[in-house]
């Protein structure tokens, strides 16, 4: 298999353990060009680069310019959409944040731009549930058609501390919208949260006997974008996936790998994961080497066999 660039999260250094303190945006990604990463995936919360404060030619090809100067590429631009929930507010209020973020899309030369549901995992009478789920799908066809005229691909990242965890749900919800423009964000931790514990479920649980791979599987051709980190099986403050450091947690990469090395190295971007993660300065450090070695352990058995 073909090894894809790697970045890092920037939130990573400014949720969680490091909200009180957050790095700058350019001390991240120093910290990325000096650990060998390709590339950054843009923070779209402030104090992180904002299409509010990015909002000209002339800001962005400054920032462009430092993050190239270093070497590194953009990954993808994980934006905050919390004032626009696209379950509850009208097409025309979110579309318009979407276009904001598509501008600085565009002006950042970023072709992947990630989404959530923003809504919590609450319990939803039929009625409400169903007015809501297609509120959402009806919203997210309408920002993949206008990001196809920008030629960028929005990318739902789901997760357990969001609504629509349940498997199923998710499978539902990326067909519904049905767009070549709007495809899933695969992280193996959400998904093994997702598919394997079944954490913050309403009702029944729903999880996979194949676990993540069984989900992966499930939702071939919709995949457009892959972030990679290790699960403990628990959630963080209760509300959504612990971000492990690779190799401390339960998901079997080897076997993901192996699995789907096609999927994976047809991607252009693997974006490791770190968010919440209080040791992410120190074990951010062995991320790329530890992918690296995964693909040559993964080649290595294909040459064999």
């Amino acid at each position: 298999m073909k090894q894809s660039k790697i970045s890092i999260g920037s939130w990573a250094f400014s949720f969680g353990p490091f909200e009180d303190n957050p790095w700058s945006f350019e001390d991240v990604c120093q910290y990325a060009a000096d650990n060998k990463y390709d590339g950054i995936e843009i923070n779209g919360f402030k104090p992180h680069p904002h299409p509010d404060d990015y909002n000209t030619d002339e800001k962005c090809a400054e920032l462009k310019k430092f993050i190239t100067d270093l070497g590194l590429g953009i990954s993808a631009f994980a934006a905050d959409f919390r004032t626009v929930p696209p379950a509850k507010v009208e097409k025309s209020v979110f579309l318009n944040e979407v276009k904001n973020c598509l501008d600085f899309c565009k002006r950042m030369d970023i072709d992947t731009l990630r989404v959530d549901t923003i809504s919590p995992p609450d319990e939803l009478s039929q009625d409400v549930y169903n007015a809501d789920f297609k509120r959402l799908t009806d919203n997210w066809r309408a920002a993949a058609e206008l990001a196809q005229q920008y030629s960028v691909t929005i990318v739902w990242e789901f997760e357990p501390g969001f609504w629509l965890n349940k498997p199923s749900e998710i499978i539902h919800a990326v067909k519904t919208v049905n767009h070549d423009n709007f495809k899933v964000l695969f992280d193996t931790s959400h998904a093994y949260m997702c598919a394997v514990v079944g954490a913050r479920q309403v009702g029944e649980k729903e999880t996979l006997a194949g676990g993540i791979n069984e989900l992966c599987r499930e939702l071939d051709g919709y995949i457009g974008h892959f972030h990679l980190i290790d699960s403990d099986g628990t959630l963080h403050d209760d509300e959504t996936s612990t971000h492990s450091p690779f190799g401390t947690g339960n998901v079997d990469f080897k076997a993901f790998f192996e699995e789907f090395k096609s999927e994976l190295s047809n991607s252009d971007y693997w974006c490791c994961d770190f968010c919440f993660c209080p040791t992410t300065e120190k074990d951010g450090k062995d991320a790329v080497p530890f992918l690296t070695n995964l693909v040559n352990d993964v080649n290595k058995e294909t040459v064999q066999s």
